[in-house]
């Protein structure tokens, strides 16, 4: 498996590459310079299941900002930089875990050594970031188009401009918004190089067709054994990208710990609410730390034989329902009782 020999890199107190836990990571949309707003958000994302954190840095308030910020959260930081190298030095300079660049985007050569002689000096690690978007005109060229070939030549090319620089410390990213062209490219790339990948697809869309274009690129690459740390990338709210990570990662062996909800589809048997009660179940079990399958079915008569793969269940009829325990059925309750009878039995659980 690719992932088992990546080379192992340590981003603050968390550590990718080698076999290491594929980590989650989410990017904060406010404004890096308001610290306390930044601040909340990180808090939220870190109670969501986040391990590490990406913070633009557009100006040099924000890197300022970043020891701030630092102070006051419990995961590493990544400092996010696009074009202004100075940005990339202040933000090693006030304490980011890692810095995001591309080379390409920083400028001339004493730029870019500029930015690697301090992350030697303080061995922080560099994450070598290409899109697809931002792939160079000659490769356009040669390639006759933007292609998964072109995104994995531009990346070992950053790579190089750094290694010849004398440092290795470095994660690889290659991003494109095409599902099946950033699967080829992450194919291509494992055979070139043994440096940690973070995987995402970029500008995959709102949290509708974003979760599933992400679900579908990360769960192919993921699946192969590649990628060391991920990120989705949703328009909105970026604690739902942590929630979809997870579920990626749990869905795909990758992950253990809290509760996976199973469902049945509604159908003319049912005869409760399902849709509202699956969804009060499975906000309701985020804040349980338990590794465990929980099933809500919507029909007293095929419920209890469609739950027997879950460790707990819950099954709802007209006035009654039934509590469920792998398989068996412990007791019946009355219908709106469903939802606490399952919460006790959560609280309980041994």
């Amino acid at each position: 498996m690719y992932r088992d020999k990546t080379k192992p890199v340590q981003i603050g107190n968390k550590k990718i590459g080698g076999g290491n836990p594929v980590l989650i990571q989410s990017m904060t949309n406010t404004k890096t310079e308001d610290v306390a707003a930044t601040v909340e958000q990180i808090h939220r994302l870190e109670k969501a299941g986040c391990e590490i954190i990406r913070c633009t840095v557009p100006t040099l308030e924000a890197a300022k900002a970043i020891g701030e910020i630092k102070k006051q959260i419990s995961i590493p930081l990544v400092a996010d930089i696009h074009f202004d190298y100075k940005m990339a030095i202040a933000a090693m300079e006030n304490g980011a875990d890692k810095i995001r660049i591309n080379p390409g985007n920083i400028g001339a050569a004493d730029r870019v050594k500029a930015v690697v002689d301090v992350a030697k000096e303080r061995n922080i690690p560099i994450r070598v970031g290409v899109n697809s978007g931002s792939l160079e005109k000659n490769l356009i060229e040669k390639y006759g188009r933007v292609t998964a070939e072109g995104i994995v030549e531009s990346a070992l090319d950053k790579v190089k401009i750094i290694e010849d620089l004398g440092y290795d410390n470095l994660v690889i990213s290659i991003k494109s918004s095409d599902v099946r062209m950033c699967v080829k490219a992450h194919e291509l790339l494992v055979k070139e190089t043994d440096y940690p990948l973070h995987v995402g697809i970029t500008e995959a869309g709102t949290l509708w067709s974003g979760n599933i274009k992400s679900s579908l690129g990360l769960g192919m690459i993921l699946g192969q054994g590649i990628g060391d740390t991920i990120r989705v990338s949703l328009t909105g709210d970026p604690v739902e990208e942590v929630k979809t990570a997870k579920l990626i990662l749990r869905t795909l062996g990758l992950r253990k710990g809290g509760i996976e909800v199973v469902s049945c589809p509604t159908c003319g048997r049912t005869q409760i609410d399902l849709i509202s009660l699956a969804g009060k179940v499975e906000e309701m079990v985020e804040d349980y730390p338990l590794d465990i399958k929980v099933a809500v079915m919507g029909c007293v008569v095929n419920g209890p034989g469609e739950a027997k793969e879950a460790d707990l269940g819950i099954a709802g009829g007209i006035g009654e329902g039934l509590l469920i325990k792998k398989g068996e059925i412990i007791r019946k309750v009355p219908e709106e009782k469903l939802l606490d009878t399952l919460k006790e039995e959560l609280e309980n659980w041994k």
